[in-house]
């Protein structure tokens, strides 16, 4: 057995190690207190960052720190690896592999095109893993890509561990089924993907009542190709052999299914007709009282919502996101020289946005082409400013809102390349260049909505008696005054009036 060795016993005493430790007890008091102090300096007495009063807030703000309070954070996994004493879980965004056919336009435009549906597919929800695109003249019939790409499309899936499959187009009921069959995972295309951001962001009534009639109608035209459940029965070798006995009722499933949708259909046709009709009411009533109106229309996040804030403080929901604003907002502002008029935010548009949802929306895309005076916004830092401008455009014609007296308004300035900002200049005379995120060139943009307004058409010079202040306030409010004096007989004012209102006035005229 081997001796310990000794230890001398004048090194070691029990008091000098309580000593030693005593001291490591007021070093960890001390460097609590500074981190107390530290904290409650940053973050205040509670330890939580004061963001303010949640009542001080204003509605938008609200709305995004509702639509982000269950946002899933980035690099943070949940997948649970041991499952022996607990349960399996995951809990993940949805991975998916893009997919786009170009079949006209340079490599450019085929390229910001599959960046657009990136942006879209991020916005829905998912987690892009892949984009691919062919050249072909024309999509393939049968597959969309055509049969050696989508063996090729199967063998990224597989080798990525996505789970659907998001096609740049919109794609018929069989091409649908046919990707379905042979990739083994869910297909979806450009429309159904733009539906889905629909779906997550309106808010209003009408506007959920619209995003549901456009899918349902874009269902009802697909309801063969989501499931062989839904097909129909048949005798002889194509029911499978079965032969006599094996004929049935028919498409049951599926005409009730059909039956079903159109008659939600109506009901929500009739429920959009009665919001309508208020609509129109509002509209009327800003007639009636000559109340100019100017709508915001443009791109999806261009900074439509921006803008209207900037201009009008207006304080609606302002996301860095596509269609992050669904339902219109219009608000009442007045001019440098006190006429009233209304500003309206109204929904963004995209390349190839579905017809089901011009459809749903036209009843809200009045409002731009019954509008005296349109804004468009164009997003200045945008690889394509151009093909945006275009692509508005297009919606604009189809709701017949293409003859309103357009401004173009090129938006971020701050993040936009001057070279790009010059040629959209030149090509756009009629334009203002603006960031409403710093507050550049907004009164140069007010400046330009007032010179724009309709003026009144009929010219006045009256002697108001004093007792008459309604009309002096109506003419501050619906009039442009030319020139006012205050006299011992009355209020002498010049200027320019609609026709009613001028009516009123002929009798005091000079």
């Amino acid at each position: 057995m081997t001796n310990a060795p000794d230890l001398p016993a004048a090194d070691f005493t029990l008091r000098d190690a309580l000593d030693a430790t005593r001291a490591w007890d007021d070093d960890t008091i001390e460097l609590d207190d500074q981190l107390l102090d530290d904290t409650s300096d940053e973050w205040g007495e509670s330890g939580y960052a004061d963001d303010g009063d949640p009542e001080e807030l204003t509605v938008g703000a609200q709305e995004l720190a509702e639509r982000h309070a269950l946002r899933r954070v980035a690099a943070l996994r949940t997948e649970l690896e041991d499952i022996t004493e607990v349960e399996y879980r995951q809990l993940r965004l949805e991975k998916v592999v893009l997919v786009g056919v170009w079949t006209e336009g340079s490599v450019t435009d085929a390229e910001n095109s599959m960046a657009e549906l990136a942006l879209l597919a991020e916005t829905a929800g998912s987690e892009v893993l892949e984009a691919v695109f062919q050249r072909r003249q024309s999509p393939d019939p049968a597959t969309y890509i055509g049969r050696g790409k989508v063996e090729a499309i199967r063998e990224i899936v597989q080798a990525t561990g996505a789970d659907t499959v998001i096609c740049d187009g919109e794609l018929a009921p069989s091409q649908l089924r046919n990707l379905e069959d042979r990739i083994k995972v869910k297909v979806v295309d450009r429309t159904a993907l733009i539906l889905d951001i629909f779906a997550q962001h309106a808010k209003s009534k009408e506007g959920q009542a619209q995003v549901e009639l456009a899918q349902l109608q874009y269902m009802k035209q697909r309801l063969r190709g989501w499931g062989g459940n839904l097909s129909r029965q048949a005798g002889g070798r194509a029911a499978g052999g079965d032969g006599i006995g094996g004929r049935g009722p028919g498409e049951t499933k599926i005409e009730t299914d059909r039956r079903r949708i159109n008659t939600k259909i109506a009901k929500l046709r009739r429920e959009l007709k009665d919001l309508r009709s208020t609509r129109d009411v509002k509209r009327q009533s800003r007639r009636r009282n000559h109340v100019p109106s100017v709508a915001i229309a443009g791109y999806t996040n261009a900074g439509k919502s921006s803008l209207l804030n900037r201009l009008t403080d207006a304080g609606v929901l302002v996301e860095d996101a596509l269609f992050a604003t669904l339902d219109p907002t219009t608000r009442r502002t007045t001019t440098s020289d006190g006429r009233v008029y209304t500003m309206s935010d109204t929904v963004g548009f995209v390349r190839h946005l579905p017809h089901d949802l011009v459809e749903a929306f036209r009843s809200t895309l009045e409002e731009v082409a019954d509008s005296d005076l349109l804004l468009h916004v164009v997003d200045g830092s945008h690889p394509d400013p151009e093909g945006q401008i275009a692509a508005v455009r297009q919606v604009l014609a189809e709701i017949g809102a293409n003859k309103v007296p357009e401004i173009i308004v090129i938006n971020k300035a701050d993040a936009a390349d001057p070279l790009v900002i010059s040629r959209l200049l030149a090509r756009e005379p009629h334009s203002v260049v603006v960031s409403a995120r710093t507050g550049e060139g907004i009164e140069a943009a007010l400046a330009t909505i007032e010179s724009e307004l309709p003026r009144p058409q009929v010219e006045f010079d009256v002697l108001l008696p004093y007792e008459r202040g309604d009309l002096v306030n109506r003419i501050h409010q619906e009039a442009e005054i030319g020139s006012m004096e205050h006299t011992g007989d009355g209020t002498v004012v010049a200027g320019r009036a609609n026709a009613d209102l001028a009516g009123e006035l002929a009798a005091y005229s000079r």
